[in-house]
């Protein structure tokens, strides 16, 4: 059976905490490995590396650190196809999908390779006679990044890429789920020159995360999860002084107007719904359908889940694979079966479909129509392949319905209106918004984040804030005596 083990120092070292968890393939329910889990003096041990090679790093030139970027992007887009087929053996999720992680995650790569331009400062000359300011950005020096397992590349090059671009080191604590992708970069930033001990990976569980929450030389935590985690996250990390960008869950609304071309919308919300068999933060949970698109357009969802072909990632032809462990399943299938018991009506339901019957994790498809805010099947998170569709009469009442929400991550309206989309995405309460695009991520030069309960935190991941998040700001005020005297003034400065 395989190994994981951490990297730490530059390269791979065995755990020493005498626990390991099970990793598997969730296409086939069967083991495939055990990962080392570390205890807080392995934690301790690997920060106190990360600390002292962030010495080094931070004094290394601009043009030194993005040339170590750039080498690193070039490695990882020649070799995308092998990290997408590490992401489905452990994750499940179909290799195409597998290759738009990396791709998304490579998009953050590339912008970290502009590091000496996002790192200019500003400066002012003759702010005061004989006086000059400037500002200047500098690094916290060592920041953890804790990943979840829906996106064990992308989100790690959400944080990494930014922050090592910055000059800090950073240590990442992945997902015991999915390890392996971690440790893969891990070995790319080593060929790509970055110095030991820049980038760590600690494998483990709660001891490992509540270790880098409460130690004092981890300057920074960036984490993305469900929210009562992000939450927990940060609490503890700032309590201990530490500054925190907590990423949590989401309830993603599509509001789909009369006047929406119907096949657009209806594949969108297959694709946006059930892609990654729904383990996406960013996932359409809810189609709001509004008026009397409502009856053609759950016609049109329905009809197209019979095409959709559930197996195993690795497969050919494969458009949806298993969920993520046993455990999960069991609880998708308990929201379902509340759904129906609550009064919604199962057009398509996925216990049913004969690939639940199988060795592996995997679920069918379920369409719920006539979903009410009250029913759990709305409230909660459910990160399954469950789309549930809420019918009202107004954009008004759709509007109310996604601002009502606790949560605020993404949200998305299909419409041919553009007065309409431009009212939508003035009064809607939501870090992201789609206009006809139901997964609004942002490309690498703006920044990924929601609010409400989605967000813990003032700062949004990757993009400016990310540069913003891995750096803090210095002002410094010059003045040198001119040439050949010298004097002394204890007056407070003056800007006259």
């Amino acid at each position: 059976m395989i190994h994981i083990a951490h990297w730490i120092g530059g390269a791979e070292r065995p755990g020493t905490s005498g626990r390991v968890g099970p990793v598997f393939n969730p296409a086939t329910g069967e083991q495939s490995a055990e990962v080392d889990l570390a205890s807080t003096a392995e934690v301790d041990g690997a920060v106190a590396i990360a600390k002292e090679a962030a010495k080094g790093w931070r004094s290394a030139s601009l043009s030194k650190r993005s040339a170590v970027v750039f080498t690193f992007r070039e490695l990882l887009a020649a070799r995308t196809g092998e990290l997408a087929a590490i992401i489905t053996a452990e994750h499940g999720k179909v290799l195409a999908d597998a290759a738009g992680e990396v791709a998304r995650g490579l998009e953050n790569v590339e912008f970290a390779t502009g590091i000496p331009h996002l790192m200019k400062g500003s400066f002012s000359e003759q702010a005061a006679t004989g006086v000059d300011v400037y500002s200047i950005r500098q690094p916290l020096g060592v920041v953890a990044g804790i990943t979840p397992f829906n996106f064990p590349a992308m989100v790690p090059l959400w944080m990494c890429a930014t922050a090592i671009a910055a000059g800090n080191s950073f240590v990442l604590k992945p997902s015991e789920k999915d390890p392996s992708a971690a440790l893969w970069l891990a070995r790319l930033w080593a060929e790509a020159g970055l110095p030991e001990g820049v980038f760590t990976v600690l494998n483990g569980d709660k001891e490992a995360v509540d270790a880098l929450l409460v130690h004092p030389d981890v300057a920074a935590v960036s984490f993305v999860g469900s929210t009562p985690i992000a939450k927990y996250i940060y609490e503890t990390g700032t309590a201990h002084g530490k500054r925190v960008q907590a990423l949590g869950g989401a309830k993603n609304h599509m509001v789909v107007l009369p006047d929406a071309e119907l096949d657009a919308a209806a594949d969108a919300a297959i694709n946006a719904g059930y892609g990654a068999a729904g383990e996406r933060c960013m996932a359409i949970s809810v189609v709001v359908a509004v008026g009397e698109i409502a009856d053609p357009l759950v016609e049109a969802i329905a009809a197209r889940l019979p095409k959709l072909k559930i197996g195993n990632g690795a497969d050919a032809g494969v458009d949806m694979g298993p969920l993520i462990s046993a455990a999960h399943k069991e609880k998708v299938i308990g929201y379902i079966e509340a759904g129906e018991r609550e009064g919604a009506t199962v057009l398509a339901d996925g216990r049913k479909d004969e690939i639940s019957d199988k060795s592996g994790y995997f679920l069918g498809t379920t369409l719920l129509d006539n979903v009410t805010p009250e029913m759990t099947v709305y409230t909660d998170e459910i990160f399954g392949p469950v789309l549930s569709v809420v019918r009202v009469d107004t954009y008004a009442e759709a509007l109310q319905l996604v601002n009502d929400n606790e949560y605020g991550n993404g949200t998305a309206i299909f419409t041919r209106d553009g007065g309409a989309a431009r009212q939508f995405q003035f009064d809607v309460n939501a870090g992201m918004v789609g206009i006809n695009v139901p997964i609004p991520v942002p490309v690498a030069y703006y920044s990924f984040g929601g609010w409400k309960a989605s967000l813990f935190g003032d700062s949004h991941m990757y993009g400016p804030e990310g540069i913003s998040f891995f750096t803090r700001g210095k002002v410094v005020t010059s003045r040198w005596p001119d040439p050949g005297t010298s004097a002394i003034d204890l007056g407070f400065p003056q800007t006259r």
